[in-house]
């Protein structure tokens, strides 16, 4: 059984920076991608940021030049980084893993990011 737990949310003041880790594990595969979604109270999920197993990675216009998404491939693990947080930036964020473009995802169980003075 294939679990991703995420890590590294909670409080940040605003100009603040975070970095959020998620392992996946129940698998030795590597993931084809690997990334970030984020739901605001009220809104849909929406993604941050993902990376594949080659390396590219996509950011959305909202963390594009203030994140960065890495990935050990030996310890199933992705990393984000977003750096000048802002009160938007408060969400709950969700790793997500896939196999490949036709497998389902995998999803991790969220860990909460407030943006707060």
């Amino acid at each position: 059984q294939v679990t991703l737990v995420e890590s590294g949310g909670g409080l940040v003041q605003p100009g603040g920076s975070l970095r959020l880790s998620c392992v996946a594990s129940g698998i030795t595969n590597r993931f084809y991608a690997m990334g970030w979604y984020r739901q605001a109270p009220g809104k849909q999920r929406d993604l941050v940021a993902r990376i594949r197993s080659g390396g590219g990675a996509n950011y959305a216009d909202s963390v594009k030049g203030r994140s960065t998404i890495s990935r050990d491939n030996a310890k199933n693990t992705v990393y984000l980084e977003i750096d000048s947080l802002e009160p938007e930036d408060t969400a709950v964020y969700y790793c997500y893993a896939r196999l490949s473009l036709s497998s389902p995802e995998y999803w991790g169980q969220g860990t909460q990011v407030t943006v707060s003075s």
